[in-house]
């Protein structure tokens, strides 16, 4: 039985080569400290804004819940006082952005008449040179036309 040689065997990787290279692959991937710190520093603040929510809905809810009956035997006084602010508000809003878009019409044409060229003066000046040859255009078109039909009428009417 001496005779007989061991069969050949192929070298598997022991154990401890494969934890040092999966060491070396996490060692490899590990954050560094400016990372870490800043991944604490998230989750510190995500957890304060958390809790910080949590307190706003309950204490809103238990405020909802405590004067409930006093919005509702007060509701005839504050929906019109409610209305009113809204409408008054609203108008006001209105009347300042109407005044805004004015005053701001006003600044446009006076840098335009005083040559300082605003935003959209070119579309302007092209828009007036077509409007002035499209007019030159049809008056004489209608000097043309006109010539035409008088000389229609006298070829209809002799003594007119």
């Amino acid at each position: 039985m001496a005779d007989r040689t061991a069969p050949h065997r192929t070298s598997r990787p022991s154990a401890t080569t494969n934890t040092s290279t999966f060491l070396r692959k996490l060692q490899a991937h590990a954050p560094n400290s400016t990372q870490l710190f800043s991944f604490l520093t998230l989750l510190i603040s995500g957890s304060i804004l958390l809790l910080l929510t949590g307190i706003t809905v309950t204490v809103t809810v238990l405020v909802l819940i405590f004067f409930a009956p006093l919005i509702i035997v007060s509701s005839p006084i504050w929906v019109p006082v409610g209305i009113l602010l809204f409408l008054s508000v609203a108008g006001f809003l209105s009347v300042c952005g109407v005044v805004v878009a004015f005053v701001g019409g006003l600044s446009w044409m006076y840098r335009y008449y005083r040559g300082m060229n605003p935003p959209g003066s070119d579309r302007l000046d092209y828009a007036r040179s077509r409007i002035y040859d499209t007019a030159n255009h049809m008056k004489d078109y209608a000097k043309e036309y006109g010539g035409y039909l008088q000389s229609k009428v006298k070829d209809a009417a002799p003594g007119a």
